[in-house]
This record gives C-alpha cells, sequence and structure tokens, in this order.
C-alpha cells in the first residue's frame, strides 16, 4: 500500500513539475499558453497571409464598380458542366454593355479591339492551384459555399488581388476542418506512384 501511495505521489509531483515547467518557459519566451480553440475560432488564431501583388491584368477592371450595379459573381464567370474552374467573361458579354457604356475608355477601346478580332482578353488567373492539385468549383458551390469565403470581400476591390490562403493547403484544410468536412490525401492530389 505504500509503495502505491508512493507511486502515485511521484506522479502526480512530476505532473506538477512538468506543467510548472512549461509555464515558465512559455513566460520567459514571452508567451502565455494558448487556450484550447474549436474549428470555428482556429482561424483567428491562424498565421497572417500575406497576399501577392495584383497581377497586372490587360485591360483594367473593376469589381467594386460592376458588382455596385447589381451584377453577380455567375453572371460573367460562369461554371461549366465539369465545375473545374470558373471561366472568364466572353469578350461579348462585357460588348454587350460596353457598346454604349463609357465608349470613350482607351480601355474600352481595347475591349472592342479583342470582340473585333474574336479573341478573348487574355485575364490573369489571380487564384490559381498548382497543377498537381484537383480543384472543382461545382462541388463547392454545391455545398453552398459563398464566392466571398474563398474569394474575400471582391466586391470592394478596385483591382482584384488574392485576399485569402485558398490556394494554400493551409487554407483548405483550415475551411474544410471548420466545416467538419472529411478530406483524404486523394481527394485532392494525384496519388503519386
Amino acid at each position: 500500500m505504500g509503495g502505491g501511495r508512493l507511486a502515485g505521489g511521484l506522479a502526480v509531483g512530476l505532473t506538477v513539475l512538468m506543467a510548472t515547467m512549461i509555464g515558465l518557459r512559455g513566460q520567459r519566451s514571452g508567451q502565455t499558453a494558448a487556450p484550447a480553440t474549436s474549428p470555428a475560432t482556429s482561424a483567428a488564431a491562424a498565421p497572417v497571409y500575406a497576399p501577392p501583388p495584383a497581377p497586372v491584368q490587360p485591360i483594367p477592371y473593376s469589381h467594386k464598380t460592376h458588382l455596385a450595379l447589381g451584377l453577380e459573381c455567375r453572371q460573367c464567370h460562369v461554371n461549366p458542366d465539369a465545375g473545374e474552374m470558373m471561366t472568364f467573361p466572353a469578350t461579348e458579354i462585357c460588348m454587350s454593355c460596353h457598346q454604349a457604356i463609357a465608349t470613350d475608355r482607351l480601355s474600352i477601346h481595347k475591349l472592342a479591339a479583342y470582340a473585333k478580332a474574336g479573341t478573348p482578353v487574355p485575364w490573369v488567373r489571380v487564384y490559381d492551384t498548382p497543377e498537381y492539385v484537383f480543384w472543382n468549383h461545382g462541388a463547392h458551390l454545391a455545398a453552398k459555399v459563398d464566392c466571398v469565403e474563398c474569394h474575400g470581400r471582391v466586391a470592394d476591390q478596385d483591382v482584384m488581388r488574392q485576399q485569402t490562403d485558398v490556394v494554400m493547403m493551409l487554407g483548405c484544410r483550415r475551411c474544410h476542418d471548420a466545416r467538419q468536412v472529411f478530406t483524404d490525401c486523394g481527394d485532392c492530389h494525384e496519388p503519386r506512384q
């Protein structure tokens, strides 16, 4: 009986000693113990994301201006049947308004030249995943993920740039964890052979 008490006392003492050491180490480095977080609050504790600069586009385009007019994402960015990538608007879609609106601007003259030549505007994709990642907008739209959750507040941007870390694995995992969506490596990555 005495040996059992001694062993139990040692276990408690070691536990208290370890907890004290961990606490002191955190104080020495100026840190405090982090409280436990739930998936919903873990995004707030996540490292700060430093987005890359906005790419230079062939024609200046303000999402802020166009969305303020009442346009919606899917009116210009169509999701094809396969659902992999949202498309850029066809030049004809832009020209359906700009045949009569802001026709005196140099950027609209460039747009009209693309339309006359029958070529799409060579927009530079802002959010792009690496080649080895399988991405499907269709699955996310079906899951009722709103555009702003991945692309940030596009309606506030005159120049489109990344606002979120959605193109990085950490961003995908954070969102899936918060939504409690199971993700296996093979769901997004091609198996290596």
